[in-house]
């Protein structure tokens, strides 16, 4: 696990606000800029959780479509901040969340426990998107798994995709059942940031022994599967790879190939060297996991 510097909250919150004007008429204007500061003044909860829900009636729910200015803004900000996927609703809610005061930490987690238990769909992706961003991130860490177990793809994948909190807040299990997770509701392992980082030989064990159980099922598994793999090639799961890599599946050959550069083991080189094609591919880095 990594740590983080310290976020800015004011300073994202002036940055999601440059984002969401141009979506705005003047009556949203006033109205989202006369809500975040009397939440960040201190108002009572309700006026925070109504806002918070009120939010797409006053700006709509368009896509931000950040350009790559806007991304390297964000990233600038908060290391690893993801929001290209963002819509308008999103970045107002995000600034009201971030208004809150957080100077008393418990009164802070009550608050933020009631707006995420009382949260429907749509607040609680922009609430699971926002945890990168939040004061004292140590204290979302249980909330974030709850995330995870959600059985609303949309919720998972607000904490699982192209979001840093996994990767520098979670222990080796949480993780590792995040990214199982991943493969079983068919969500992309690429957006799982620090997957490469934080693959480890129990989450490879994890995965082959799930490959074995949709195959005896005589069902496919996501050619990603073989990425945090990889690089426990040699010894173990040989057998498992070259069945892959012998797939008549060309995306699943391509996986196999990838799966087997990561690995210096001589049997992985030997295996991936029979198909030259493939690895040129790799080579000449025209063949990724992208």
């Amino acid at each position: 696990m990594t740590t983080p510097t310290s976020v800015d909250q004011q300073a994202v919150c002036a940055l999601l606000r440059d984002w969401i004007n141009p979506f705005l008429n003047d009556k949203a204007r006033n109205w989202v800029d006369e809500k975040g500061q009397a939440i960040k003044n201190g108002s009572e909860e309700w006026v925070f959780f109504t806002s918070f829900s009120a939010v797409p009636r006053y700006t709509g729910k368009a896509e931000l479509n950040l350009d790559a200015r806007a991304l390297e803004a964000a990233d600038a900000l908060r290391p690893g901040w993801k929001a290209g996927h963002w819509s308008v609703d999103q970045a107002a809610r995000a600034m009201m969340a971030l208004s809150v005061p957080s100077g008393d930490e418990a009164a802070y987690f009550a608050t933020m426990t009631k707006v995420f238990n009382a949260a429907d769909i749509g607040e609680s992706v922009a609430l699971y998107q926002c945890l990168p961003l939040f004061p004292h991130p140590e204290g979302f860490i249980e909330r974030a798994q709850e995330g995870l177990r959600s059985n609303l793809t949309s919720v998972f994948q607000a904490v699982a995709q192209r979001n840093p909190f996994p990767m520098e807040y979670f222990g080796e299990n949480a993780f590792n059942q995040m990214v199982l997770k991943s493969c079983f509701v068919n969500s992309s392992l690429h957006d799982i940031m620090g997957l490469d980082q934080r693959t480890n030989a129990t989450l490879a064990h994890m995965l082959v022994d799930y490959a074995h159980e949709r195959w005896a099922a005589s069902r496919v598994v996501t050619p990603e599967l073989w990425r945090p793999v990889g690089p426990f090639l040699g010894g173990d799961y040989m057998d498992d790879i070259e069945r892959v890599l012998n797939d008549q599946d060309p995306a699943h050959q391509e996986a196999a190939a990838l799966a087997l550069s990561m690995s210096s083991h001589t049997e992985a080189v030997k295996l991936l060297n029979t198909r030259q094609d493939l690895k040129e591919k790799i080579d000449n880095n025209l063949l990724t996991w992208a």
